[in-house]
């Protein structure tokens, strides 16, 4: 995999994304192609005034309008994915990558591989030394979504898409970390027990409360699984200027959930009948 670093501190190249942002922080996502032209309301800017300089600096269209050129942060590039399916938010990527406890060189597992923004954050965090296999059952969605995650995790060589349904069988095994994004996830308790090892987490990013309660309900019949929790993701911007701070009057509050739990030895069968629910909440 490329020097993402190095890659970032270069100067400008074709082909490369970077975003113009006006006076009123409206961004313009561009892609750089020699002799090629940004226009807008505000007026255009030849490609080739940007190409060959290093992000962070100031243009002015033919109108005189003031365009400033950065490169986009990995949530800018999230954003603005083209979507087979629905994006996961920015906010809801940074909370799934510490609630699976995912690290450098990591086995990871994904379920449900939509517009790749989870795979690539995913990538990120594993490294070169890590894994990740994506089961996907949309075989129309793997070639988009193989280039989104291109241009969000650049040279990943660490990525294998799989193309079966995940609900008839999982032929992983040793797996570190799970991540799960599709609507029945208590589906799939049995195969993801024989891909995890032992002390491995398994995340579950669903959108409604009553997905969110059956996923657990069968969690906590099943003593392989322990100390299972959700957590709401929730953001709330501010508007911050010299004379007043306030919430964003427009803001995607309410995202989803997130629920986890640790693969361990199962209870022996006389204690687990006793109370596995029980012994979940106790933790």
């Amino acid at each position: 995999m490329p020097n993402e670093s190095d890659f970032r501190r270069a100067p400008l190249a074709d082909g490369d994304v970077v975003i113009l942002y006006d006076r009123r922080r409206r961004r313009y996502r561009v892609v750089l192609a020699a002799g090629a032209l940004f226009e807008t309301h505000l007026g255009y800017v030849p490609h080739d005034e940007l190409i060959g300089r290093t992000e962070g600096f100031t243009v002015l269209t033919n109108k005189g309008h003031r365009m400033l050129v950065l490169r986009p942060t990995f949530a800018e590039g999230v954003l603005d994915l083209p979507r087979q399916s629905q994006v996961i938010y920015p906010k809801d990527l940074g909370a799934i990558l510490m609630h699976a406890d995912l690290y450098p060189g990591a086995r990871v597992l994904e379920v449900g591989l939509g517009s790749g923004a989870a795979a690539a954050a995913v990538l990120r965090a594993i490294g070169p030394s890590g894994a990740l296999t994506s089961y996907e059952v949309r075989e129309e969605i793997v070639e988009p979504t193989r280039r989104n995650v291109a241009e969000l995790a650049p040279g990943a060589a660490n990525h294998t898409i799989v193309v079966a349904d995940a609900y008839e069988g999982i032929a992983e095994r040793g797996i570190d970390r799970v991540l799960v994004d599709i609507p029945e996830p208590w589906r799939l308790l049995d195969g993801l027990a024989d891909a995890l090892r032992l002390g491995g987490v398994v995340l579950s990013y669903l959108p409604t409360v009553l997905q969110v309660h059956q996923l657990t309900l069968a969690l906590n019949l099943d003593t392989r699984w322990r100390l299972v929790q959700t957590v709401e993701l929730w953001e709330r911007p501010w508007h911050v200027t010299d004379k007043s701070v306030r919430p964003e009057h427009r803001m995607v509050a309410h995202t989803g959930f997130i629920t986890t739990a640790r693969r361990c030895e199962p209870l022996p069968a006389a204690e687990g009948s006793a109370g596995a629910g029980g012994d979940q909440q106790a933790h």
